[in-house]
């Protein structure tokens, strides 16, 4: 870092947080070995959604490079010849969501045409195998007035799935675009509801949902009228939002039926979680049929088998419950009749695929700090590991190969292929490797440790970049949200542990009661004690892991925490405050009380505090942090986003209110245009810049000892 900016980061994390007082987020890209950080981070070419070729020769997948001048991500689609060991071509310039054609020499995506999102194709066509460098220009293939929220082609590549985001009762789509133009012509702004989900995760609601669509491509490789709709009389949206894909929906595979899921919305979509999964005739001649009515907990992800006569979805078994434990169901079309593929295996799998010959079904799962691929024989239910150690995101199968994109706490994602029982697993792409080269990062190991009830809780530390031995370093404490979810060997580009190492601070992390891959028990166990369990666990992880690792300074330790990790963090500046010189909390749940009737998923609250807030006020009272604010004493960064419906900005403005009127040494960093997340590149570079100043801050040598009034 720059002597100059440096000292301006100094300056600033003594003064008020005030008004347009904010750190440079100057990008300066370090020349030669250097310690890994966020200018590091933002520029890292992201790897997704790899796609094996019908064939299994060619691989095609995403990769998301960043524009730090444009302050955003930009999308290209590249294919690499797994037979010849060369470099990727990119294929696409700027698009996404890249899907073969069923012969194999073409590739689907979408991009932008006038500003209105598209079907593409690019043919990559050649006598003897693809000829990749003298690809044929892109060709739009759908030529819509919406933009095209996400597809899936027919398994004979003459039809297509699609996506709208539409006024139900507009019998085309050209009438939602003349609602939706005339509305932004309208010189009156307000908008009116009768019913709750006025706004999720980032969006208020204007009355369009996500429905399913089908066209035919004509002999010309052009979508041929107007499409039709499938999901007609169903009052939700398919795919889900906010975070809902094409794995939502799928042709049976003889292309004559459409399977896809959704959740009826009506008047208790905010507190509800009943999906369920529903069949079509693709020629629209019928409504969709309710296949798991009995279910009143959550089915989706339907998959058929090769021969049609099975349909496999995953199903929870609790409803209202968002982090209950996935099964893997079997439904006999023919009869009627289901059962549960995997009652031994105690993980939450997603990602569902299946051989091509319906013998295996494949999945990933959180399992004990890892989150590999698991291959599940659909006869007997018996699972089997494929790839292990690190992160398994996407993956694809075809002609007897896998292709994957894998990830840990020391690199991104990369494309590996394998076998389809993971043997021969080899690395093909490096899209990193120079910047990787240059940027060094901290080594990490898990550790165990008997928590609340004895139970055996893992955690995982990172050591410093610079780490020496005989030395001891400053602690980046590391509370993760969900709060069902967990600190896991994978690589994050919001919360990643390298960046504080790259600091010189050495990282600790706790899978506390409530997190995921330990069992479903262990998943359960956080409703209704958010602040009991998960508190012990942190407790006795936090001085096992001093006593395991001589190089943590436990006397410059700051504890930090987005979401629940934002909750806790509010909720031991009360109640376990004695080891931290200062705290970090990045959306985080201040009052409970207030959180009910502020935030919009109903479900969640309702379950994780044993109903409402008005029949049950003393759970929520039970774990308030608003109550322990007499105790408050330490240091406290507070960040919230404007555009954060899930836990709205009014929580950290609160917490920011109750450290300044008790004259607690804090900063408030808000960001307008962000959600729950932080996602624009120069937003991420100044969340970084401004929280390390912070934590160095109060964990220097000579930090000042606060006192609160």
């Amino acid at each position: 870092m720059k002597p100059l900016i440096a000292a301006l980061l100094l300056a600033l994390v003594a003064a008020p947080a005030l008004a347009g007082n904010v750190v440079d987020t100057t990008f300066v890209k370090p020349a030669g070995p250097h310690a890994f950080n966020v200018r590091d981070l933002v520029m890292m070419d992201r790897v997704s959604d790899p796609q094996l070729s019908p064939d299994g020769r060619y691989a095609a997948f995403g990769v998301r490079s960043t524009d730090y001048e444009a302050n955003k991500g930009v999308s290209a689609v590249y294919v690499l010849d797994l037979a010849k060991n060369g470099q990727p071509v990119k294929v696409v310039e700027k698009g996404g969501s890249a899907r073969w054609s069923a012969d194999g020499r073409s590739l689907y995506f979408v991009a932008p045409a006038k500003d209105v999102a598209q079907l593409w194709r690019v043919d990559l066509g050649g006598k003897d195998g693809l000829n990749l460098a003298l690809h044929a220009a892109p060709v739009q293939v759908s030529h819509g007035v919406l933009d095209l929220g996400g597809y899936k082609l027919s398994p004979d590549g003459k039809q297509v799935l699609l996506s709208y985001e539409v006024f139900t009762d507009c019998a085309t789509l050209a009438c939602t675009r003349q609602r939706i133009d005339v509305r932004a012509k309208d010189k009156a702004s307000g908008t009116l509801y009768d019913k709750l989900f006025v706004r999720h995760w980032d969006t208020w609601a204007d009355g369009r949902r996500n429905q399913l669509f089908v066209a035919r491509f004509d002999g010309k490789g052009q979508l041929a009228g107007e499409p039709k709709l499938l999901s007609r009389g169903i009052d939700g949206d398919v795919p889900s939002k906010p975070f809902g894909d094409d794995g939502e929906f799928s042709f049976a595979p003889d292309g004559e039926t459409v399977y896809f899921d959704a959740r009826i919305a009506g008047r208790s979509e905010p507190w509800s979680t009943n999906f369920d999964v529903y069949s079509v005739p693709v020629d629209g001649s019928a409504a969709p049929k309710n296949l798991t009515a009995d279910n009143k907990a959550w089915d989706a992800y339907p998959v058929a088998s090769p021969d049609g006569k099975t349909l496999y979805y995953l199903a929870m078994k609790t409803p209202g419950f968002e982090a209950d434990r996935f099964a893997i169901m079997a439904l006999d079309l023919a009869s009627g009749t289901r059962h549960e593929v995997d009652p031994q295996w105690d993980r939450s799998p997603g990602g569902l695929s299946i051989s091509a010959d319906g013998k295996t079904l494949y999945a990933t799962a959180d399992d004990n700090g890892q989150h590999p691929l698991f291959a599940i024989d659909a006869a007997n239910g018996k699972v089997s590991q494929v790839v292990g150690e690190g992160t398994v995101g996407g993956f694809s199968l075809a002609a007897g190969k896998l292709l994957l994109t894998r990830d840990d706490l020391k690199r991104p994602a990369d494309v590996y292929l394998a076998a389809v029982d993971g043997s021969g697993l080899k690395q093909v792409t490096r899209f990193n490797a120079a910047d990787l080269k240059n940027a060094k990062v901290g080594d990490a190991e898990f550790f165990t440790f008997k928590g609340w009830n004895n139970e055996t809780v893992q955690g995982y530390v990172v050591k410093p970049v610079d780490y020496k031995a005989g030395q001891t370093y400053p602690v980046a404490f590391i509370i993760h949200g969900g709060p069902q979810g967990a600190m896991s060997n994978g690589w994050s580009y919001r919360w990643n542990p390298q960046t504080y190492a790259g600091q010189g601070f050495a990282v600790v992390t706790v899978n506390f009661h409530g997190s995921t891959g330990y069992g479903q028990a262990f998943t359960d166990s956080i409703s209704g004690d958010w602040g009991g369990k998960p508190l012990e666990d942190l407790k006795l992880g936090w001085k096992a892991a001093l006593d395991k690792y001589k190089f943590l300074d436990g006397d410059r330790a700051c504890a930090l925490g987005a979401s629940y990790g934002g909750y806790m963090t509010y909720w031991i500046a009360g109640v376990w405050n004695q080891p931290w010189k200062c705290l970090v909390d990045h959306d985080g749940v201040f009052d409970t009380r207030a959180m009910y009737y502020d935030t919009e998923e109903l479900w969640f609250e309702e379950r994780e505090n044993g109903g409402t807030q008005y029949e049950h006020p003393e759970n929520y009272e039970k774990f308030n942090p608003l109550n322990h604010v007499k105790d408050w004493r330490v240091p406290m960064m507070v960040i919230h986003s404007a555009k954060d419906f899930r836990i709205p900005d009014t929580q950290g403005l609160g917490a920011f209110t109750a450290l300044q009127r008790r004259g607690i040494p804090s900063q408030l960093l808000h960001f307008p245009d962000e959600n729950h997340w932080v996602l624009k590149p120069h937003n991420s570079v100044q969340w970084h810049d401004a929280v390390n100043a912070w934590l160095k801050q109060w964990t220097a040598k000579d930090a000042p000892k606060a006192t609160s009034h």
